[in-house]
């Protein structure tokens, strides 16, 4: 049978100029004696457009590195007690987003008390809507970025507002939302194309791209606004399609792009927005037998080649926006493709299946391409 699973989340507030307004009714979410989780490229927006309208704040906490390293989320732990936190705001992209969830459900640990948390998404993923977090292991053999699924960790409230993302640099921003668009595709994985899911990434997917097909080459976001190239409503279509996109995350399970991902990042030091530009498009392609004619809800297409499609104009928009679509734009030697094959095998082997007969093989090509 299909099945949707919700998630323990309370208020989603979305619309222009709203900040102010839903971070001063945080109280009635449950947010209360919060410390926000943010970074230091957010202090400006912080001072000025968040900490003002705060009740009952009790600090701010940014040592919080990309991947959410072991060590730093017990440092917003100790944070958290130390200063008598009751709830978290997040301020920031996906690794702030699972920095308080993670510490979130370490202070359960702890205390048997987990906090609340209220999402201020400055980033297309969509982490803000998903009870996912991922903590980098750093004390093992090698770095290894764990997944997590906690329920009560789900933010209990988000605001969406143009605002949070006007500064956030050209290249996370865009990279983020190719991680918006692979939670829509991916999430197709086990479920049928009636379920909700399938329904609203629909819909996510193409708003999608009725933007970011337009987007203009090079400026800042700010400045692109400055000189009508985007504009407000633009950037509030991107949060939505954020949010259809990952709409019903407990219902789904990922594959194969976001688990090379996951490797990408938490083991060899990729952004982690930048791994869905290099492993969405050939993913798909790859994985095409397995998703079947359920990827026609996204490009219908005759004689099968919906999968085809579909990766063709992903791919064709990495390149238009000039993001990084191959692994060896980074500092990773060619020959660690053995060692992220070994940890694919190792830990997401389900995923691998999906690449259908003589998986490994098929895998260790795949990764070749990726290069």
């Amino acid at each position: 049978m299909n099945q949707l699973t919700c998630l323990p989340q309370d208020s989603v507030l979305w619309g222009t100029n709203i900040l102010a307004d839903a971070v001063a009714r945080f109280a009635d979410h449950g947010i209360e004696r919060p410390i926000t989780f943010t970074v230091a490229p957010l202090e400006s927006l912080n001072e000025t457009a968040l900490q003002p309208h705060i009740q009952q704040s009790v600090g701010v906490f940014t040592d919080l590195p990309a991947h959410v390293p072991d060590v730093a989320v017990q440092e917003g732990l100790q944070a958290c007690i130390r200063l008598g936190a009751k709830s978290i705001i997040a301020l920031g992209g996906g690794s702030v987003l699972d920095a308080a969830k993670a510490v979130s459900y370490q202070h359960f640990q702890r205390t048997g008390i987990y906090l609340p948390i209220a999402a201020l998404p400055t980033t297309l993923s969509g982490s803000e809507f998903s009870h996912y977090f991922g903590i980098t292991e750093t004390t093992g053999r090698v770095k290894f970025k764990r997944s997590y699924a906690i329920r009560e960790t789900t933010p209990k409230v988000v605001v969406l507002d143009p605002v949070l993302l006007l500064d956030t640099p050209r290249s996370l921003l865009l990279s983020s939302a190719i991680k918006g668009m692979d939670h829509a595709v991916e999430g197709m994985r086990k479920v049928r194309v009636d379920h909700p899911h399938a329904i609203m990434s629909a819909s996510g997917l193409q708003r999608f791209f009725n933007v970011l097909e337009r987007w203009p080459e090079r400026f800042e976001t700010r400045l692109a606004i400055d000189h009508g190239l985007v504009t407000p409503h633009d950037l509030l279509q991107l949060q939505l399609a954020a949010w259809q996109c990952y709409f019903s995350p407990a219902s789904v399970i990922y594959g194969l792009s976001h688990r090379i991902g996951h490797i990408l990042g938490g083991t060899f030091g990729l952004p982690h927005s930048m791994t869905s530009c290099i492993t969405l498009a050939p993913v798909i392609r790859a994985c095409a037998e397995h998703y079947g004619a359920k990827l026609d809800i996204f490009t219908p297409a005759p004689n099968g080649q919906a999968a085809e499609q579909l990766a063709e104009r992903v791919a064709g928009l990495v390149l238009r926006l000039g993001l990084p679509h191959r692994i060896s734009s980074f500092d990773i030697d060619k020959s660690q493709l053995g060692k992220i094959a070994e940890l694919l095998n190792a830990n997401y082997p389900k995923e691998v299946e999906d690449l259908g007969d003589n998986a490994a093989v098929k895998l260790e090509l795949l990764l070749e391409r990726l290069w």
